[in-house]
């Protein structure tokens, strides 16, 4: 069962283990991070599809392409939802009847097209659970369970236990906005790898939902800049040693090269 959630005690156990988080929650201000509850996992799902890998104002004008692909929806159907009226999604019947050529119209990849076919399928088939189901089921076990429809993987779950469900304690490490601002809240030289998010991350519990909320914000300062490792140089001058100076590491030793930062 999703927890109650509470931005008030998330950001204060978020500035007490992590000081630089804590600087990023006092630029940011109050977390307004809230999920959208009016959306049944199918159409939260469906969104997330066309979403995937699209610049979000592209993503928005093909998911209303596609729902005008379905007049006989009308505006009775339309729902209400913290961004006001919004026209209602297709069902997942209308997907299936509709032939593929009349799908893609709306500007869908094939991939894309498959995928939300077979989305309708399987919570047809009740493969998809329903958000009363989903409430009782852990996160592990809704990823392991909505893998197995076609063109959902990890991070469009996580998105689903986010925006959907409101899941406290989520951490997107495969996410790019999360590993960039991540990155400039820590001045690495480049984007964390997932592992390394996942264990710093640690920290953050129960409240990485949060968390994942500020490296959003992290990563849309202009002011803090990713930083970039210095290009190596063809035929930098070396460093001159002076006799009897620093001895030369063994021959054939590799030595591991650590996480640049700045300061």
């Amino acid at each position: 069962m999703s927890k109650k959630l509470d931005h008030t005690a998330a950001c204060e156990h978020l500035s007490r283990v992590d000081r630089k988080l804590a600087r990023i929650i006092a630029r940011s201000g109050p977390c307004r991070w809230q999920p959208e509850t009016t959306q049944s996992i199918f159409e939260a799902l469906l969104e997330s599809i066309i979403y995937q890998q699209l610049n979000g104002r592209v993503a928005a004008t093909i998911t209303e392409r596609v729902k005008a692909l379905f007049p006989e929806n009308g505006d009775r159907n339309s729902i209400r939802t913290r961004r006001g009226l919004v026209a209602a999604f297709p069902s997942p019947e209308q997907i299936l009847a509709a032939t593929e050529e009349h799908l893609r119209s709306a500007g869908l990849s094939r991939a894309k097209m498959l995928a939300i076919r077979d989305l309708a399928a399987k919570t047809l088939d009740g493969n998809v659970p329903t958000v009363k189901q989903a409430h009782s089921m852990s996160d592990e076990e809704l990823i392991e369970r909505l893998d197995t429809v076609r063109g959902i993987g990890r991070w469009t779950v996580e998105m689903l236990l986010l925006f959907r469900l409101g899941r406290p304690d989520v951490l997107p490490v495969d996410d790019y906005g999360v590993r960039k601002g991540f990155a400039k809240m820590l001045k690495l030289a480049d984007l964390p790898k997932p592992k390394e998010l996942m264990a710093y991350g640690e920290r953050w519990r129960p409240h990485r939902s949060v968390a994942s909320w500020y490296m959003w914000r992290a990563a849309e300062m202009k002011d803090l800049p990713l930083v970039r490792a210095p290009a190596n140089k063809a035929g930098a001058a070396k460093k001159k040693r002076s006799p009897g100076s620093t001895k030369p590491s063994k021959p054939g030793k590799k030595q591991k090269a650590p996480i640049r930062r700045r300061g």
